[in-house]
């Protein structure tokens, strides 16, 4: 009986040992490995001088990035992934990958950016074209404040940038947004005369704004909605962007990978960038189009404007405005397309009268495939804004 106990004793305690030893702790090494299988088709490859491992912390040291066709990497530096799982099939995750802080002098120009992060950071075991599962995931990305600054003089700044990617029902694509915040920039440093002195009489010192973006992309149609790509600075405006279009999938993207990775490979330049183009003229034929628009919300910058043009012409910024209104339809008759014309003409009026907001909207009653759109440009360029269904409107609410 004691010859059993003991020898069940050995078999535990050598049950404990294994579990405790290095053959179960994470590999570094397949970790990097797994994330170059997914970014290869992208043509990106990053390495590592030294990989380290501490419990559920990987540290890569000398990292440097390398994209297909650059003349040099991107030092990363030392990179820590913190959190880090093996996820069952082969995969990892991370909960937090940190990067070093930027700070890089050139002449006379320095740019700073602190607490530079990946969140939620997903990759997979083996790379399954078509899916999401061919795809580095991530679910935030986050910088602290960025700085840069020219000859000791803090010229451009912003509190920090952050990122989100969701995962729609069933993995069918994705939702994303990201937002620029606090954007500031000095426009007395300008050194160029003429710009310098047209910022004075506009009275614009600085900038201050933020940048957001919104939007989804389903992977099955391809459908890439952009809903918001919006610039907004204090005293001047927003600039609103909308964009959609279809067919922008997965065999799409790996397409354009393998044209590039193609041209590159190729020592004839000019064989090689004709190739391209005639690839990427190929593939583009694959897209539909399904909306556009650009909206500009004023927030005085168009009265500044007239005032500063009305001077420059000895007349009020009034005057300025009744002379354009004038002017525009002599501008735009040899577009040759009578609506539009009138479109334009009619809002720019209503707009230069009272600067509130000018929109021009593109809403085909049903997708337009591109090779039409192409075929319309070249053949009869003046039936585009019924092709596309162009409308240009002013002062509409928003």
């Amino acid at each position: 009986m004691m010859r059993t106990s003991h020898f069940r004793t050995l078999l535990a305690g050598a049950a404990l040992a294994s579990l405790a030893s290095p053959a179960f702790a994470l590999d570094g090494a397949d970790l990097l490995a797994k994330l170059n299988a997914t970014y290869a088709t992208s043509g990106v490859t990053i390495s590592s001088s030294n990989i380290a491992v501490d419990g559920s912390t990987v540290t890569l040291e000398g990292t440097e990035l390398k994209a297909a066709g650059a003349e040099a990497p991107i030092k990363l530096g030392t990179v820590t992934m913190e959190g880090v799982e093996e996820d069952g099939d082969g995969g990892y995750t991370v909960e937090t990958v940190g990067f070093q802080d930027v700070n890089v002098t050139e002449a006379e120009s320095t740019v700073t950016a602190k607490d530079i992060a990946i969140n939620g950071v997903s990759i997979p075991g083996t790379v399954t074209p078509g899916t999401l599962e061919s795809l580095v995931m991530y679910e935030s990305a986050t910088t602290g404040p960025v700085n840069v600054s020219a000859k000791g003089k803090e010229v451009f700044s912003m509190s920090g940038m952050e990122a989100n990617i969701t995962r729609m029902d069933g993995d069918a694509g994705l939702e994303f947004d990201a937002t620029l915040s606090d954007l500031k920039a000095d426009l007395t440093t300008v050194e160029d005369p003429k710009a310098k002195d047209t910022l004075a009489k506009l009275g614009m010192t600085s900038l201050e704004g933020k940048v957001a973006m919104s939007g989804s992309w389903e992977l099955a149609s391809g459908k890439l909605a952009v809903d918001e790509y919006s610039f907004d600075f204090k005293d001047v405006g927003r600039l609103n962007l909308a964009l959609e279009f279809s067919g922008y999938t997965l065999d799409f993207l790996k397409g354009i990978q393998e044209a590039i990775k193609a041209s590159e490979s190729n020592p004839n330049k000019e064989e090689a960038n004709a190739a391209l183009g005639m690839s990427m003229m190929g593939l583009v034929q694959q897209l539909t189009f399904n909306s556009a628009s650009i909206t500009f919300e004023d927030a005085s910058i168009t009265k500044k404007l007239l005032d500063f043009a009305g001077s420059e012409q000895g007349v009020t910024g009034d005057q300025m405005a009744q002379s354009l209104k004038g002017l525009i339809p002599v501008m735009i008759a040899q577009l040759n397309m009578p609506d539009l014309q009138n479109q334009i003409s009619a809002a720019a009026n209503t707009f230069l009268d009272d600067p509130k907001s000018l929109t021009i909207s593109a809403q085909p009653k049903e997708p337009v495939p591109f090779p039409m759109i192409m075929g319309a440009a070249m053949g009869a360029p003046q039936t585009i804004p019924q092709v596309l269904g162009v409308t240009v409107t002013a002062n509409e609410e928003m």
